[in-house]
């Protein structure tokens, strides 16, 4: 490994890239990305400067929510390769000096798991607990309000057990009863069957909705006057999801961690009240290594007060319960939420502000998370309704801008077809203007956003400051935020103008290590940006 990737702590301050499976690069012309795709590019990751990958779910799966309703733990489906193409993808990541992190979704499984064909068939049988049943009320509805995020109620009927079982997602995702010892056994089980093969990390998704009030209140009704598009956000999720046993398991899940060494562990903690949960999971050293922040993935605009009040979130310090405060992680854009240049700039502006968007992430204290395409500066995709594969955007079409526009395939040769991507017909299809911005476009160009990427994250890599150290003298001054990383040795000023005008910037005395769009430390021009090494004292 190298030596910024190293360590007990190889993770703290780590790049990590994700990448989408179904959508990164096929190799075998059937138009779906898969492994050996991704063994393939795995060297562009490289020479990106990140220090792991993040892949979304590739397991077994009947592919209803696109691999996050997995059939088996255990298997790779058939359209992303084998356990064996996995094995040479981990050992090709590793030659790289690339960790390898994957998606374990534990919250709930498929319809198709053979532990749910074995807990719906019987009310007494060994797994019969080990999903959430319930009788219907006397009137035949439902047990209790609980709403699906993807719509309508979260509770289906199965006439074979003559019970409703609950859904927080779509109704071919049941959820399992993770307040049973004997699951939570079962799901540790499959953390050790890929640290065995040589994984090392995992991002939990959706944890916060691995267990639930067993008394099944319902939830009270949301009172905020925001608008809605769902029948889920119609409440407050009090007794749905969250329940404070949650911590016991993350605790257990890194027990089996330690046991193999400096494993990553990241939690994937949504909802309107997402903090205490995500400070919860973990504090300490006995817990999670870190939570996935979305502050910035739904955000209409990149102001400096929100950044500035994310980064005052995690501040660092011992918590008042003596277990000291957990180490946050920051995405601009995922599988999940819109392309951030999309969200955050007009055409005019996009240049200057991908190149400030991408010092600003490299510069913020904790993990930072790539998304694949975004060193590129990709857009988000229109794709037409007869054309949509979400789940979530046919639901609800059009009040909810789906996930397949942030999903659409990689391009890495602009004059290929397809983008390089793929010979045959793309899962999804790929814009003209995104193709455009392929990787081997930009690959040589010294003005191209991927250029700059990796020069951030060189930066990043070489200076312990930007990489763990404390931020403070945290400011904002209109679109001006400023602040300092600080570890032992080095101090770094870094100011960031998130704003179309010029303004002056009474920056430290020191040495400059970067300068964005003809910034310098005493002025910030449009979407400017400055990193300054001043007296660490």
């Amino acid at each position: 490994m190298n030596e910024a990737g190293s360590g007990a702590e190889w993770w703290r301050g780590a790049t990590i890239y994700q990448i989408y499976p179904r959508s990164f690069a096929d190799s075998n012309g059937d138009g779906i990305g898969d492994l050996p795709g991704i063994t393939a590019h795995l060297d562009h990751v490289a020479r990106l400067g990140a220090d792991a990958i993040w892949i979304s779910p590739f397991f077994t799966s009947p592919m209803t929510d696109f691999g996050y309703d997995v059939a088996d733990y255990r298997d790779v489906d058939p359209i992303f390769g084998t356990l064996g193409d996995f094995d040479a993808l981990v050992a090709r990541a590793h030659d790289l000096g690339l960790r390898v992190t994957i998606d374990l979704v534990f919250a709930h499984t498929s319809d198709r798991h053979a532990w749910f064909g074995e807990s719906r068939a019987s009310r007494e049988g060994e797994r019969a607990d080990w999903y959430v049943w319930a009788d219907a009320k006397p009137d035949g509805t439902p047990p209790n309000n609980w709403q699906s995020v993807f719509g309508g109620p979260a509770w289906t009927w199965d006439a074979r057990r003559g019970q409703y079982y609950y859904h927080q997602f779509l109704k071919e995702q049941p959820q399992l009863n993770v307040h049973v010892p004997a699951v939570q056994d079962a799901l540790l089980d499959v953390v050790r069957f890929w640290l065995d093969r040589g994984v090392d990390g995992f991002r939990f998704d959706a944890l916060n909705h691995a267990m639930f009030d067993p008394a099944l209140t319902d939830n009270p009704p949301a009172t905020d006057d925001r608008q809605r598009t769902r029948s889920y956000d119609f409440q407050i999720k009090t007794f749905s999801q969250g329940h404070p046993d949650v911590v016991g398991f993350v605790e257990r899940i890194r027990t089996v961690c330690d046991a193999y060494g400096a494993i990553f562990t990241v939690a994937e903690v949504g909802g309107d009240d997402a903090m205490p949960l995500m400070k919860a999971y973990t504090a300490g050293n006995h817990r999670l290594s870190s939570a996935y922040g979305f502050d910035f993935l739904y955000a209409p605009a990149l102001t400096a007060g929100l950044v500035a009040k994310a980064m005052r979130d995690w501040p660092g310090k011992p918590a008042r319960d003596g277990l000291g405060e957990g180490w946050p992680s920051w995405a601009f854009e995922n599988h999940d939420a819109p392309r951030c240049l999309s969200r955050w700039a007009d055409d005019a502006s996009r240049p200057a502000f991908g190149r400030m968007a991408i010092a600003l992430l490299g510069a913020l204290r904790g993990n930072i998370f790539i998304y694949q395409g975004q060193e590129l500066g990709l857009l988000q995709d229109d794709i037409p309704f007869h054309l949509l594969k979400d789940p979530e955007a046919i639901a609800n079409w059009p009040l909810t801008l789906g996930r397949d526009g942030v999903r659409t395939p990689m391009p890495w040769v602009p004059d290929a077809p397809n983008g390089g991507f793929t010979s045959g017909t793309p899962w999804l299809p790929l814009s003209p203007g995104n193709i455009a911005r392929a990787v081997a476009a930009q690959e040589h160009d010294p003005a191209a956003l991927l250029t700059h990427t990796r020069h951030i994250l060189a930066l990043r890599r070489a200076h312990p400051a930007l990489r763990r150290g404390t931020i403070d003298h945290l400011r904002v001054h209109g679109d001006v935020l400023s602040f300092t990383r600080r570890i032992e040795g080095e101090a770094i000023h870094c100011a960031f103008n998130i704003g179309g005008g010029a303004h002056a910037h009474a920056c430290p005395a020191g040495n400059a290590i970067l300068s964005v769009n003809g910034a310098d430390p005493a002025h910030l021009p449009a979407w400017g940006a400055t990193m300054v090494i001043v007296d660490p004292l």
